[in-house]
């Protein structure tokens, strides 16, 4: 009987566990926010300058963002489309003007 209360105790949470994995699960969270929300930046900014980079970066931030699941859906879904577009304008102006980067 004793050995049988030990095991339940050993597999039972205890309230510091469930604390800290509440914590990490809203720092997750704040980080995925955080990542959705610079993805949208980026890929915004990148339709002006530097969508080489800036177009990639923005793709990855909004995929892990969602991954992770962020509460700002949203905004990351907005970044990966502007990732995208990004590349898309890049490509579109590598065609026109035979280089690989463009300026106004």
């Amino acid at each position: 009987m004793e050995l049988t209360e030990r095991t339940d105790l050993t597999t039972a949470p205890t309230a510091g566990t469930a604390t800290r994995s509440a914590a990490a699960r809203r720092t997750a969270t704040k980080d995925a926010d955080g990542m959705a929300v610079a993805s949208f930046i980026l890929g915004l900014l990148g339709l002006l300058v530097l969508n080489v980079f800036l177009g990639p970066i923005a793709i990855a931030l909004a995929s892990a963002a969602l991954w992770r699941g962020t509460a700002r859906r949203g905004r990351a879904f907005l970044g990966l489309g502007l990732g995208i577009a990004d590349l898309l304008v890049l490509a579109a102006f590598m065609q026109f003007d035979s280089t690989v980067s463009w300026n106004f």
